[in-house]
């Protein structure tokens, strides 16, 4: 039960009295003897006691119409609907009739009367107390004096539609009837002045349950709106009870005669009157005496306050439409109270700085969020200048998300406020809203309260629950020296650079960042052993060196017994990275390094080259400082293996050599790259006579300008090395590879090089050019009387007649028979012979394939005369300088050869002497015997 006593008053509503805006502003009067009214549908409805209806407008507009012949009693206007439900009485003495109408439709003139039933208990007449109608328009309830309640079931406004029965009987007459919609179920709360009842009118049997043993008075029970559950009001002297369908619910402590109650849009209007009322048995003596004062009060349940209150004189009812409430009273005047504003109740409530009922105020209007925020800061502000800062840091943790955090911070950055600052920023975070300069500010809040608990609850909240910037937190927690709550944030939500750098930096925990490595996803686990291989290699090398070398061949992210257990994971895809991008983690650590290389060429035998050449270096570095002859020998072998191998960079591995005077792999590599001059020179350098000839006599083919330059290299050593030139000469000599002028003058610069070294070669060179000018002048004579023999018989042909006497066939060897052919080379032919066999009629088919090569020849010849670029390839190439150039001369290279040909069958004609000469011999003229 509240005390109403302790409600704090407040005038929340304007009172005016309505003016005629139409009669120069004079009062608005009433019209005389309203003995109902109602309103509803933008009007207010008023009848009178000489059985007339009145509709007033917004714009003070009545309009009216007879609606009995004798008064009106009851008015009820549906909300909902443009229906209006009157009782009143025809004629004297006889039952109250009940009428249906409908404003909007028209019967001469007046509102349609839909429908007209007498309200009959039951056999004995008896007035009507209280009507109610369900905004369905399917029920209908009118209460009656002597107790009892009549409800139509069905459609109103018809007769045929609907049927009517005694639903309540009784001796207490009824003085509230109120319907209540839940979802499909619909109820009837029945008052008396005794009692409250409530049917349920969706069960056929229409079931009863009594509420409570108060009742009230006539037009003092009301229903509440949706928002309040629909409750069923009951205002009884003492208190004013609120019922649901099934049970009472909470009851007000409102002490007073009642006269009226109503509801509307939160507010209960009470109507009271100052003098003690009368026992409630008396049903008519509610009616007040002209000098009694009433008082009305409106009250806001929700928000336990007094909203408004004021007296007034002879009030007939209170309306409620167009947003405002309307007095009536009986000397014809009409008040308005219309509510302020939402912002000028609040402002009234701040100035008695009374933020919690403002709040509740503003949440009842449904204020926004931004003007409730705005409460919440006024609140907090003037609890903070209160000194209250508890209470302030809530009612600012409540404008969260409108009001700038700055605002809230700047007020709690003294040290002795640290703990409000907390908790502002730990709701911050909850509600995801922080930043990194907050997450900063509420980790350096825990490090200075040094609140560990507080600080392991926040950074060890749930993954779903973690409303900050983890890299920043693990950055403070870094920065002030909470290294084990900085790893364990960074391992939990997988900050990788972040766990590796505390750990190697700060708590030089080399074994546990190894470990952490080894079990991350192969990208990670590449990246951070690029980043942090060189120190894990300083002070883990052997661990680190094992992580490498899975890392680079079949890496699978190592997982404790129990992960392995409890995760059940299809095979996974190997990754192996780039063992070459690794070898400058091992900068200090050759030995690491020598082991790294070696199991990756076991295992990879593809890898890279670099891989190769790095592994080079390092057996080259061994074997150059290694003293044992045994072992030295043995890293030998192994370098020059990896050489054999074709996996190491030509380049890279020559400089090597060379740098480590690796002499077996110089030369292999020399040869290797068929660099048969270096092989010599390198010799040369070293001076390796014997080995300079034997590289000679073994690359020579190749290169057949090493023997000149051997012979050079001999000749300018002032050392005896007879033996060696004397090797050289004897090969130069077998193979002609230098002229004999050019052996001379070379080897004329040795000063130990005696005629003897040179007498041999020279005498048998010569020999030679001798034998070779005997033979080519033998040639000559011949080839001049071969050509002389040539040109007789060609003179023979020119001058002398040609006698056949050849008596068989050349190509059937039978009897020559006529017709025949008979070619000037001594061929003959029978005719059918010739053209079975002959290709052309101009040529011997006997001398055709010789001749046919002679002309391929020519023009071979006459193709190369033009070849300059293989001439002088050719030229350059050759031994004998002279011969080829006699040869080419020999081709006609050198001189324009024209070929003069006869067209078939003509005869021989006068030219010159070379055209015929050319012709007869490559040509020979068929003719017809």
């Amino acid at each position: 039960m509240a005390a109403f006593l302790q409600w704090r008053r407040f005038v929340f509503f304007d009172k005016e009295t309505v003016k005629d805006a139409g009669d120069n502003g004079k009062n608005f009067v009433l019209p005389v003897g309203i003995s109902a009214c109602d309103s509803g549908r933008g009007h207010i409805v008023l009848g009178d006691i000489l059985s007339v209806i009145w509709f007033l407008t917004r714009s003070l507009q009545l309009s009216s119409f007879q609606a009995y012949k004798l008064r009106v009693t009851h008015l009820y206007q549906l909300k909902q609907h443009s229906i209006l439900v009157t009782v009143g009485q025809d004629e004297q003495g006889i039952n109250p009739l009940v009428k249906v109408w409908n404003p909007d439709k028209r019967d001469s003139g007046n509102p349609l009367c839909t429908r007209i039933f007498p309200a009959i208990p039951g056999n004995k007449p008896t007035e009507v107390s209280c009507l109610s109608v369900h905004e369905n328009l399917n029920f209908m309830a009118i209460g009656f004096t002597d107790g009892s309640v009549v409800l139509t079931k069905g459609d109103i406004t018809r007769d045929r539609h609907s049927k009517t029965l005694t639903l309540h009987e009784g001796t207490c007459p009824i003085t509230g009837l109120a319907f209540r919609q839940q979802s499909k179920v619909t109820h009837l709360f029945v008052a008396t002045l005794e009692k409250v009842h409530c049917y349920t009118l969706s069960v056929k049997e229409y079931p009863k349950l009594e509420l409570d043993t108060h009742g009230c008075a006539l037009r003092c029970s009301a229903l509440t709106d949706p928002s309040q559950d629909s409750q069923f009001i009951v205002a009884g002297d003492e208190c004013v009870y609120l019922y649901q369908p099934d049970e009472r619910g909470p009851c007000f402590a409102f002490d007073g005669h009642k006269l009226l109650a109503h509801w509307h849009r939160g507010y209960l209007l009470l109507l009271t009157r100052d003098t003690k009322s009368p026992n409630k048995s008396e049903f008519g003596s509610r009616e007040t005496s002209p000098s009694e004062k009433q008082i009305l009060t409106i009250y806001d349940l929700d928000n336990k306050f007094i909203a408004y209150s004021a007296s007034f004189d002879d009030i007939i009812d209170v309306l409620a439409e167009w947003g405002s409430f309307y007095i009536l009273t009986r000397d014809g005047k009409m008040f308005v109270l219309q509510e302020k504003d939402t912002q000028t109740k609040l402002e009234m409530l701040f100035k008695k700085n009374l933020f919690v009922m403002a709040i509740n105020l503003a949440k009842s209007q449904h204020l926004d969020s931004d003007g409730l925020s705005e409460i919440f800061r006024q609140y907090g502000d003037h609890l903070y200048v209160k000194g209250d800062h508890d209470g302030a840091i809530q009612q600012y943790i409540r404008t969260i998300r409108k009001l700038e955090p700055s605002y809230v911070i700047r007020k709690f950055l003294d040290a002795q406020r640290i703990h409000n600052l907390t908790a502002y920023l730990q709701a911050l975070h909850r509600q995801s809203l922080a930043n990194a300069d907050h997450t900063t500010l509420l980790l350096n809040c825990y490090t200075k309260l040094k609140d560990s608990s507080k600080l392991e609850e926040f950074i060890k909240s749930s993954e779903s629950e973690v409303h900050f910037d983890v890299e920043i937190a693990i950055k403070v927690l870094r920065q002030a020296g909470y290294h084990s709550h900085a790893v364990f944030l960074a391992e939990r939500h997988q900050h990788h650079k972040w766990y590796l750098k505390i750990q190697l930096e700060d708590l030089k925990n080399y074994q546990e960042a190894l470990r952490y490595i080894g079990r991350l996803p192969f990208d990670q686990a590449e990246s951070n052993m690029k980043r942090y291989g060189k120190t894990l290699m300083h002070h883990v090398p052997d661990g680190t060196t094992l992580l490498l070398k899975g890392l680079c061949t079949d890496y699978q992210p190592s997982r404790d017994a129990m992960e392995r257990d409890s995760l059940d994971r299809g095979p996974a895809v190997a990754k192996k990275a780039n063992s070459e991008e690794f070898i400058s983690v091992f900068a200090n650590n050759p030995r690491e390094l020598r082991a790294f290389l070696e199991h990756m060429i076991e295992v990879e035998p593809f890898s890279s080259q670099g891989v190769y050449d790095t592994l080079l270096e390092l057996r080259l570095q061994d074997w150059a400082h290694e003293q044992d002859s045994e072992r030295k020998k043995v890293l030998q072998g192994a370098a020059l293996s990896l050489l054999r191998s074709d996996n190491t960079v030509f380049d890279k591995a020559l400089v090597l050599c060379q740098m480590h005077n690796f002499k077996e792999g110089v030369l292999y590599l020399y040869e290797k790259g068929k660099l048969y001059q270096q092989i010599m020179h390198y010799h040369m350098q070293n001076e390796e006579y014997g080995k300079v000839v034997e590289a000679c006599k073994r690359y020579g083919d190749q290169e057949v300008c090493l023997w000149e330059q051997a012979l050079g290299y001999f000749a300018r050593k002032e050392e005896d090395c007879k033996a060696y030139i004397s090797q050289v000469l004897e090969h130069i000599d077998q193979n002609n590879l230098m002229p004999p002028l050019l052996v001379v003058q070379t080897l004329a610069h040795n000063s130990t090089a005696t005629l003897s070294v040179i007498k041999d070669y020279l005498i048998n060179k010569l020999q030679r050019e001798s034998q070779q000018i005997e033979d080519d002048e033998r040639k000559i004579r011949q080839y001049r009387e071969e050509t002389a023999h040539l040109r007789a018989e060609i003179q023979e042909l020119r001058s002398s007649a040609k006698i056949f006497q050849k008596t068989k066939c050349s190509m059937c060897n039978s009897p020559l028979e006529l017709p025949s052919v008979h070619f000037l080379c001594s061929h003959s032919f029978h005719q059918h012979c010739f053209e079975s066999y002959a290709e052309s009629e101009a040529e011997c088919p006997t001398c055709t394939p010789e001749n046919r090569k002679v002309m391929d020849m020519l023009r071979a010849q006459d193709q190369k005369r033009d070849l300059h670029d293989h001439f002088t390839r050719q030229l350059r190439c050759s031994n004998d300088g002279f011969s080829v150039v006699a040869d080419y001369f020999g081709r006609g290279v050198f001189n324009k050869l024209t070929l003069v040909t006869d067209p078939p069958g003509s005869k021989v004609g006068v030219g010159s002497l070379e055209a015929d000469l050319q012709r007869d011999l490559l040509i020979h003229t068929k003719r017809n015997t």
